[in-house]
């Protein structure tokens, strides 16, 4: 019988151990003094999912949260995917609440991402360049396409980069499906893209301080540049390397 509930307890600990609460267990043999201990031990992440402990102010006990949304309390955004609207309005949403409670206080967006919506894309841009707050810019994978301009959109010197990133620009497009429809509906929309191109094109010039037959020149085509070529072209300001403890 002593063999089977020193099994048993064993088991209900290692329950308890993978529980994000931990489990209110007596123990057999120190009455209770295992219950204590258990509820002196740390919770623990629940597995699979990427979430911290954060105690609200005021609340008696902390509550698994979302990482990003914990680095969003501390104005750290993550862009980690393609640019479409649902990411845009969240992260625009993230920045006008943070400029509003700390006006002027820095923010960081870390890039990584394929580019997307052009639109979606300058959506946040405007939103970069309207508050008051500096935006500060780390490349740390992959900026392409809109991902690159809102790296080099950061605030000015404080545009960064890892040793190994990669950015890439090039001239926008109409997005995966060909234009269709009549042939004054096709030749609306091909205004449009070469004006929204015009408009990249100033961006990436007033940007980078190169000149716009040079920029207009090189979104030509695909135009992959190394963390050091970024920063010789004017889209960075600084590369990152591991010895380097702080900004």
């Amino acid at each position: 019988l002593s063999s089977r509930l020193a099994s048993m307890q064993a088991l209900l600990l290692a329950v308890a151990a993978f529980s994000p609460s931990p489990l209110p267990l007596r123990s057999a043999s120190s009455g209770c003094g295992g219950r204590a201990a258990l509820r002196r031990a740390a919770p623990r992440m629940p597995i699979g999912v990427p979430k911290v402990a954060y105690r609200v102010p005021g609340a008696s006990r902390a509550d698994w949260v979302d990482i990003y949304n914990r680095l969003n309390r501390e104005r750290i955004i993550f862009l980690g995917q393609e640019i479409d609207d649902e990411i845009v309005n969240q992260i625009v949403a993230v920045m006008l609440f943070g400029d509003s409670e700390e006006p002027g206080k820095p923010m960081y967006l870390y890039v990584n991402s394929p580019g997307g919506s052009v639109i979606s894309g300058l959506t946040l841009y405007d939103t970069m360049q309207l508050i008051q707050s500096e935006v500060v810019t780390c490349n740390i994978g992959l900026a392409a396409s809109m991902g690159s301009l809102l790296l080099v959109g950061g605030t000015k010197g404080k545009r960064l980069a890892l040793q190994h990133s990669r950015t890439m620009i090039h001239q926008p497009g109409t997005g995966q499906s060909a234009i269709q429809g009549q042939a004054s509906d096709i030749k609306v929309e091909a205004e449009r893209v070469l004006a929204i191109r015009e408009k990249v094109v100033d961006y990436y010039a007033t940007l980078t301080g190169n000149s716009k037959d040079k920029v207009r020149l090189d979104l030509d085509r695909d135009n992959f540049f190394s963390a050091q070529e970024a920063l010789e072209y004017g889209m960075i300001d600084r590369v990152i390397t591991p010895r380097e403890v702080q900004l």
